[in-house]
């Protein structure tokens, strides 16, 4: 068996399931997901990646596997990522001892580094919650609740959007605060999204970033994807929120109708500011409607 012991966390190894349990000061997220067992299966590869002061541990899995790693769509911080260890310089080779014997199992068992069908990790235990700024949610496998604090709108407080059956939910997002642009935890109504900005939204929370703790908020996102229906295509492609390509397509709009399609331009220029879409997915949607004019 393989096992590194860091205050950051332990990881053990026993040839079938590396077991991560993480650290008394990790990061609220990690704490809140507590001890993760990832069966060989999930595992895509293994690395260590050292720099001055040791270096950092790292699991990579299979596309689809971990419902948390597809809510975040690659925004976790390497602080928050529970597949990250924080590796002290009199450790390294424990570390790349460790990486050896998953490697080794890995070739062994043949394990492909393809995407799955399925998810592979159980997700956050429920019920959950997380969240900040104007509110948070929970979420009990049935229903989402929203809670409002005194910083919120009063076009969500006013709302009765409050308690979401699951049954009314088409999908989830969460996006965390960059800089200075904040972020948001927002369910999508089946009847259709809700132009409003997150802080106007009562489907949204509007997560400014103050704190580490509004991170958990990825976690009512996991818990709630995967339990909506629906195919579970393309895991092998970046995953960014559900309808990301919807909004990347140009509507559609009467030959001519330039009206429509400048308005357009700018509907994608508010998405693209807001980080929702790329800059490879700005540009391709731009040169769409620009080739319909």
């Amino acid at each position: 068996m393989a096992e590194i012991i860091q205050r950051d966390g332990t990881w053990t190894f026993d040839g079938d399931t590396v077991r991560i349990v993480p650290g008394g000061k990790a990061h609220p997220v990690r704490q809140e997901l507590g001890e993760i067992a990832v069966p060989l299966e999930a595992v895509a590869g293994v690395s260590f990646e050292p720099d001055r002061k040791g270096g950092r541990l790292r699991l990579r899995l299979r596309g689809g596997a971990c419902p948390v790693l597809r809510a975040a769509d690659g925004r976790l911080k390497d602080g928050a990522d529970p597949y990250a260890l924080t590796v002290e310089k009199d450790r390294t080779g424990v570390a790349e001892y460790f990486v050896d014997e998953v490697r080794n199992a890995l070739l062994i068992e043949q394990v492909p580094d393809t995407p799955v069908d399925r998810y592979l990790l159980p997700g956050p235990a429920l019920p959950v919650s997380g969240g900040g700024g104007d509110g948070t949610a929970s979420f009990d496998g049935e229903t989402i609740r929203l809670t409002w604090n005194w910083k919120a709108e009063e076009s969500k407080t006013a709302g009765v959007a409050s308690t979401l059956p699951l049954s009314r939910i088409a999908a989830v997002r969460w996006l965390p605060s960059i800089g200075l642009e904040n972020g948001y935890l927002r369910f999508e109504p089946v009847e259709g999204p809700v132009s409003a900005p997150p802080k106007y939204d009562p489907y949204a929370l509007d997560l400014w970033g103050m704190s580490k703790k509004e991170h958990t908020a990825v976690l009512v996102a996991a818990a709630v994807l995967m339990r909506l229906p629906g195919p579970r295509a393309a895991l092998d492609a970046p995953q960014g929120p559900p309808s990301l390509t919807k909004a990347a397509e140009p509507a559609a709009a009467p030959a001519g109708d330039h009206d429509v399609l400048l308005r357009r331009l700018r509907e994608l220029g508010e998405l693209h500011k807001a980080g929702v879409l790329t800059d490879e997915e700005f540009s391709t949607a731009k040169q769409a409607v620009l080739r319909s004019m």
